[in-house]
């Protein structure tokens, strides 16, 4: 096993997911609703605390294993969060109130993130969390960027996309979608911009102003 590869078990093996998210994320398998692993969800909560996130929006609940992890990293916060499934909503509804999360800390919006996000607040949230339809991350990106404050930050997991995003002979929609957003932030004078190799990969940008 190589150095990389031991790091990166450790890493995992070291992580304590709480039981209630665990249990969310039980029923998101049983969905098919492929939650984030259990090191992205880490990281989302160190950040929600960072910036003392008060106002959070995320495109994808899935079964409310990443909202889970943001109001746990600040239990002060307001999460929205818009999906297109019922389904999975109902779910995340659910996780929240066995992990005994206020009703008034989380607002469920059903709907396509495309039709949502063009109503809400410029420069009114903490915190942008995008995972759903990755054929769509760079005008969810943009939109994000829109909404959060200056100093807010804007997170995208899964975009190193299985490995395929680092293969330059990979040139699917998707895969073309993620490597282009994560070149341009990187060079953007309006963001700073990190990508982390945990788990399915986060890109994590901070609107400068």
């Amino acid at each position: 096993m190589s150095e990389h590869d031991a790091n990166a078990r450790f890493a995992r093996e070291t992580i304590v997911e709480p039981a209630s998210i665990s249990r969310a994320r039980t029923h998101a398998l049983e969905l098919g609703a492929a939650p984030i692993s259990p090191g992205i969800g880490a990281q989302y909560a160190v950040l929600a605390a960072s910036v003392a996130a008060r106002s959070i929006v995320e495109i994808g609940t899935g079964a409310g294993v990443s909202g889970l992890w943001l109001l746990r990293g600040a239990p002060q916060a307001v999460l929205t969060t818009i999906d297109n499934e019922p389904e999975h909503l109902a779910a995340a509804r659910q996780a929240f109130a066995e992990a005994k999360i206020p009703p008034a800390k989380a607002r469920f919006i059903t709907g396509r993130a495309a039709d949502v996000l063009p109503r809400m607040n410029e420069g009114s949230y903490d915190i942008v969390l995008i995972d759903a339809d990755p054929e769509n991350v760079i005008e969810y990106v943009e939109h994000g960027l829109r909404l959060v404050r200056p100093g807010g930050l804007v997170l995208v997991p899964r975009v190193l996309a299985g490995g395929r995003v680092a293969d330059p002979v990979q040139r699917d929609e998707v895969t073309s979608a993620y490597r282009s957003l994560v070149q341009e932030t990187q060079e953007s004078p309006a963001v700073l911009a990190a990508l982390s190799t945990t788990g399915e990969g986060l890109l994590q940008l901070s609107r400068i102003a």
